[in-house]
C-alpha cells in the first residue's frame, strides 16, 4: 500500500475545541480523523444525490443557519 498524503484545512479554534470534547470517549483518536470522517459521508452523500444539491425544507434551512450563526460563521 502506498504512503497516504495529506493536506491542512484550518477551521476556528472554538470549533476545534468543541469538537474535541465532543469526540472524548468515542472510537475517534483526534479531531482531524473524525473531519475526515464528516467530509467522507458528506462527499458519499453528494456522490449519491448525484451531485444535486439538497433541497431543505423552510425549517431545516432556518435551523441551518441558526447552527451557523452558533458556530460563528452567519
Amino acid at each position: 500500500m502506498g504512503k497516504r498524503r495529506y493536506t491542512t484545512v484550518s477551521i476556528p479554534t472554538p470549533l476545534y475545541e468543541k469538537v474535541k470534547g465532543m469526540i472524548e470517549g468515542t472510537g475517534f483518536s483526534s479531531v482531524s480523523e473524525f473531519v475526515a470522517y464528516l467530509l467522507r459521508e458528506v462527499v458519499a452523500l453528494k456522490e449519491k444525490s448525484g451531485n444535486k444539491a439538497p433541497q431543505l425544507t423552510p425549517e431545516e434551512e432556518e435551523e441551518l443557519k441558526e447552527r451557523l450563526r452558533a458556530l460563528g460563521y452567519l
